[in-house]
Order: structure tokens, then sequence, then C-alpha cells
């Protein structure tokens, strides 16, 4: 199998290991088996251990965030030898945008990125979107160089049958223990954490509708709208056609329905008015190692998987109950 190094900073942990869970079905296909710094066990010399697994790989990750770009030795150690190894020909590195940063303009900028156009993992719908994609270039990559170990190989073996021993296969691969591929920890979020994660969520979908009825307005002159930020913890919009309401919405961030005293982001499509009717509710939900944003249900809108949303899928599935009056009645 190709070997693969996974880069990135600690407090990314929990990206790390959901990008594995996606990564063990290329493992299962003898494609690619990665290693990264939680495999190191008791009594090993630590730093000594990842610079030799990092310069063994075949495929260098680098999971990138603003974490990874101020850690001095996932930046300044780890991804500079792999440019090194990546220049030399001995390896490839592949940038995998975790969360946003400003990270083109640095030395790995110059290289594509695992998601299209660098889109951070934390932008799409769900992690598992994301990670598929991402795993879906790996593939790729680890497939080509397979087939050119294997052509290397074939070339090989006639080398050494004809008695020519000139050529000398690189250690491309080294054995490792078996292990099983059941090792996840749930982590524990506590209410910290929770409400933290909900009302950062709930500030990046006020700032997606204003942004979106921005947009909307550009591309359709005849459209115009109303977005009012009335305090920090609500928002209301209203978008007209010709002079005509179309559609109407109030989102808030409170102890909305069934919250059991938890923060959860309600939206009615009658505004905000005395925020005692709502038309959804999105509670946090815990994945066991990510947070993440699940409807009641209460919608037309029905989720095809139940899966935690994302702060971008939280809100473009309220974007979509706000649009869809306008989208129907043009």
């Amino acid at each position: 199998m190709i070997k693969g190094f996974l880069s990135y900073s600690h407090v990314d942990d929990n990206y790390r290991n959901e990008l594995q869970k996606h990564l063990m079905s290329l493992q299962h296909q003898a494609i690619i088996e990665t290693w990264h710094d939680r495999r190191i066990v008791a009594c090993e010399e630590w730093a000594g251990r990842i610079d030799d697994e990092l310069n063994h790989a075949d495929i260098i990750l680098l999971l990138v965030s603003s974490d990874f770009i101020a850690s001095s030795y996932c930046y300044d150690l780890e991804m500079k030898q792999a440019l090194i190894r990546h220049e030399r020909g001995e390896s490839f590195v592949i940038p995998v945008i975790l969360r946003s940063c400003h990270w083109t303009g640095l030395p790995f900028g110059k290289l594509q990125a695992a998601t299209k156009d660098g889109k951070p993992v934390e932008k799409y719908p769900s992690v598992d979107d994301a990670f598929l994609e991402v795993t879906q270039s790996i593939e790729l990559v680890a497939k080509r160089l397979l087939n050119k170990t294997n052509q290397y190989n074939a070339v090989a073996s006639i080398a050494v049958n004809s008695g020519n021993m000139g050529a000398r296969q690189p250690q491309l691969f080294r054995e490792e223990l078996p292990r099983s591929s059941n090792l996840t920890i749930p982590k524990i979020f506590t209410d910290h954490d929770r409400d933290e994660f909900v009302t950062e969520a709930f500030n990046y979908i006020a700032r997606f509708f204003e942004g979106s009825l921005n947009e909307v307005k550009v591309r359709n002159p005849e459209v115009k709208f109303i977005f009012e930020r009335v305090d920090a913890r609500s928002f209301e919009a209203a978008i007209y056609f010709n002079g005509n309401q179309v559609s109407k919405c109030g989102i808030w961030l409170g102890e909305g329905f069934a919250s059991r005293g938890s923060l959860s982001i309600s939206y009615s499509n009658s505004g905000l008015g005395q925020r005692n009717s709502l038309n959804e509710s999105m509670r946090v939900k815990d994945s066991g190692n990510l947070l993440g944003l699940e409807p009641f249900g209460l919608s037309y809108l029905q989720q095809t998987e139940k899966k935690p949303l994302t702060n971008q899928g939280a809100a473009e599935y309220y974007w979509a109950m706000f649009f869809e009056p306008i989208q129907r009645n043009r």
C-alpha cells in the first residue's frame, strides 16, 4: 500500500479523526494506509518517529487551518520538510483545507488542494460531504503511485531474472503491525462548547443571509430586500419582487422548541414578532467527535440523510426555506 502521513494541529484532532474514518475505505482496498502522531506509543522518541514517518511517506496531507499555520512544528518543520521532498519528487504533498484561513500565499499555496478551489471542509453542508471529496482526490493520486510502483516492480523483476541488478527498488513501503480500525474514543463536549458552537453558527447564518441577499439584488435589479440585524441574537429579512413582499423570516438564537435549556437557532416565516411561533428550529447535535446542527423537521424541507449540518449546511437549509417562495412565484 501507499504510505500516507497526516500533518495537522492537535486543535484539529477531531477533523483528522473524521478524515481517517473516510480513508479506511482506501485502506480496506489496499490502496493507502495513513500515519499520524497519535500512533506513537509509550517509550518511543516522538520527534524521531515523526521525522522517520515523514521522510518515508509517499503522500503527505497538510490539514490546513489557522492553528496549523500558527504551529511552529507543523509549519516550520513538517510542512517545510514535506515541500522539500515534494520538490525532489520523493513524495506528493496535498493540502486539505479544514477551516477558513489565508493560505494561498504560503509556500504550499501553489499546490492543488484536495477540494475544489480549496474550499474549506467547514464550508460544506456536512463534514461527510467534504471528506468524501477529499478521499476521492487522495484515491486518484494514490492509484497513480500504485500503478507506477507496479510498473517499476515489473521492470525490476525482468532485470533480476536477466541478471541485471543495476536498478534498485526504492524503499516505498515498510511493514506496519496490524491494527484495528475501531480506535475512536468519543470526545466529551461541555455546555460551553455547545453554546459557543451554536453562537458562532448563528453569526455565520446572519452573514450568509446578508451576503446572499446582496448578491440576489446585484443579479436581479427588480428584486429589493430588507435585512436588519436587530441585536446580537436575532435578525429579520424580507424580499420583494416588483415592490411586493414575497418572503419574510426572522431567525434568532435562544431557548427554542424543545431545547431543554440549550441554545438553538429558530426560524419563523412571519418574522421575529414575539418569537412565540416558529416554523423550524435547529439544535446542537453531537456526532461523537464533532458538533453540528440538526433541524427538528418541522419544515416541509427534509434532509435525505440525518447528518449533523455544518454552519454552511445550516445556512443553506434556512435560506432554501426563505428563498423558495420567490423562485416558485417567478
